[in-house]
């Protein structure tokens, strides 16, 4: 059961909204194009505790419903994509592996400060040549006695500056696929932990992006997370929920779009005119209010399926698919309506664009989220059977 009433969501939300147009807006043009994140901000929201989501509230969570939790993200994500990211990351695969599959010590040791903002992880999952196919992995450890060796490289992993610690995945043999896979926790400093980020790139620059390299990482039975040989199953647990997360994060991103092109349209004269008045550009606009509000459906119909305790696969992946399609098309679209201003950074539809068509691979590329729907629909794949996920 949800912790909060109807109306104290609402009030969560409208406190959400307030913080990010006090706080996130004056700063995020600035923070985006120096491609960095301010502490100061994240310490504020983790004071007020943005980052317990779902988790549970014995371990510094907020116990959040997660219809209450997307329209949170939501929120956050209208002003600053980067930010919902990392609000949604806790409740993700980094907080529900270990709520699920850690022990009492691993809980407290990483999940209760992670919960509360106090510490940041990171999920080290995709891998330059397996992408989505978790089960197809090269990092690979070797067991002497009691200690993991561990050695390979992951690819495309966020906050890799912040990260005090990584649940990441190794393998003891290829060749058994989904059943070598052991999930660990390494903590930052861990000798043979090495981080390369990724400069410039197309969109979220505030999050550090990068590579994570395990040389003979060393680690003792502590830090592993649920059973060895059973890491697939620590790397499928928060699959809905980090596709409901970017679903989310896409919707706040439609929604600002909408609101730029529409602020734009009434006051850009031309001809005389507003250019609202001219047919082709209220046409755009009537194609971004009926996106934003289906993706909206949408992502309402996944979390209520989560709250009753649906795996809800399917869902989640139509979610996300169509509201990172709905928050590409309406930022094309935006800057259309901005023309040669849209390709200015004194403008917000540039950063939008950039960030939506992120929006479109992360999580699970939108190409495969068309095929597992799909195979579902004509039962050539059962719901409760995943696919991997991408981080």
């Amino acid at each position: 059961m949800p912790l909060l009433t109807s109306g104290e969501a609402d009030m969560l939300v409208e406190l959400v909204a307030s913080f990010t147009a006090d706080e996130i807006a004056p700063r995020v043009n600035d923070y985006d194009a120096a491609e960095t994140l301010p502490r100061e901000i994240l310490d504020k929201m983790g004071a007020l505790g943005f980052f317990g989501g779902v988790l549970s509230p014995e371990y510094g969570g907020l116990g959040l419903d997660f219809v209450t939790y997307a329209r949170v993200i939501e929120e956050i994500s209208k002003v600053c994509n980067a930010m919902g990211c990392l609000v949604s990351m806790p409740s993700g695969l980094v907080g529900a592996g270990i709520e699920r599959f850690g022990s009492q010590s691993q809980k407290q040791d990483w999940l209760t400060p992670l919960a509360r903002g106090e510490y940041f992880g990171a999920a080290g999952v995709t891998e330059p040549r397996s992408g989505s196919d978790v089960a197809g992995m090269t990092t690979s450890y070797v067991r002497e006695g009691d200690r993991f060796i561990i050695n390979g490289a992951k690819a495309w992993i966020t906050n890799i500056d912040i990260a005090d610690f990584f649940v990441t995945f190794a393998t003891r043999d290829r060749a058994l696929r989904h059943r070598g896979v052991t999930a660990f926790i390494i903590p930052r400093d861990t000798p043979g932990v090495s981080t390369a980020p990724y400069r410039n790139k197309l969109g979220f620059r505030p999050l550090c992006t990068g590579d994570l390299i395990l040389r003979d990482v060393t680690v003792g039975p502590e830090a592993v997370l649920g059973e060895e040989g059973g890491g697939f199953a620590v790397a499928m647990t928060a699959v809905e929920r980090g596709r409901l997360g970017v679903a989310a994060r896409a919707l706040g991103v439609a929604q600002a779009c909408l609101s730029e092109a529409g602020s734009f349209a009434q006051t850009r004269m031309a001809f005389g005119q507003e250019i609202s008045n001219f047919q082709i550009v209220q046409s755009k606009i009537t194609d971004m209010v009926v996106g934003v509000e289906t993706a909206r459906l949408l992502v309402r119909a996944a979390a209520e399926a989560l709250d009753r305790g649906e795996r809800a696969r399917r869902l989640t992946s139509m979610a996300k698919m169509y509201a990172s399609d709905v928050a590409f098309r309406s930022a094309a679209d935006a800057v259309q309506i901005h023309g040669a201003a849209g390709v200015s950074s004194e403008y917000t539809v540039a950063r939008l664009l950039r960030d939506s068509k992120v929006l479109q691979i992360v999580e699970g590329s939108n190409d495969l989220h068309r095929a597992l729907i799909a195979e579902m629909e004509l039962g050539l794949r059962r719901e409760d059977v995943g696919k991997g996920t991408s981080s």
